[in-house]
């Protein structure tokens, strides 16, 4: 009998030992599996997280290099125009219209420089003009004055007719003063008989 309480008693202690070291080692795996489980989540996170970050920094770089090739491109655009809007201005000063010998009818090429003329005052409209009058040396001082008035008036009517407003334009006479070339011969006669435009 005393084996059997023996057997018993070992029986009581070992058991109850054996399915907690049992239930420990489960907890144990299970633990280890939870932690392996969160680690790789974590590890997945990090992952998109620096792969998010990654696509960020791609972007922005992108639109910093989009916004300077557009800045360029607008710099480029801005001078070619003042450029265009340089050269207008300069044609414009520098291409007179001419007349014929003791003349001040405008010629139909004359015209057509002066519809030039009128079109880039319409597109500067904050522009005054001055018109000269000139005329070759020959004839009297003030009849070349006079003839001088009428070829820069002439010029006027004409812009105003196109539809410039009068009080943007102002008439000159230097008559035989300022002639472009002073030779004496009729090349140099031909050049001198003009209107001249000076933008203000």
């Amino acid at each position: 009998m005393g084996k059997k309480l023996w057997v018993r008693l070992l029986l009581l202690l070992v058991v109850p030992g054996f399915l907690f070291t049992v239930s420990c080692a489960q907890k144990e795996i299970k633990t280890d599996t939870v932690m392996l489980e969160q680690q790789q989540a974590e590890a997945e996170a990090a992952r998109l997280a620096a792969l998010e970050k990654a696509q960020a920094e791609e972007l922005e770089r992108q639109r910093v290099i989009e916004e300077a090739q557009l800045r360029e491109t607008q710099l480029r655009e801005e001078e070619a125009m003042a450029y265009e809007k340089a050269a207008a201005r300069e044609m414009f000063m520098n291409e007179d219209i001419h007349f014929a010998f003791d003349k001040s009818l405008l010629t139909s090429m004359a015209q057509d420089i002066l519809k030039k003329k009128a079109e880039w005052l319409r597109d500067n409209p904050g522009n005054t003009v001055v018109i000269e009058g000139h005329c070759d040396e020959r004839g009297t001082t003030e009849y070349n004055i006079a003839l001088g008035e009428r070829r820069a008036l002439a010029a006027k009517v004409f812009l105003t007719d196109l539809g410039i407003d009068s009080s943007r334009l102002s008439t000159i006479s230097y008559g035989e003063e300022r002639p472009v070339d002073p030779s004496h011969n009729q090349e140099a006669w031909a050049k001198n008989r003009r209107a001249h435009f000076v933008i203000e």
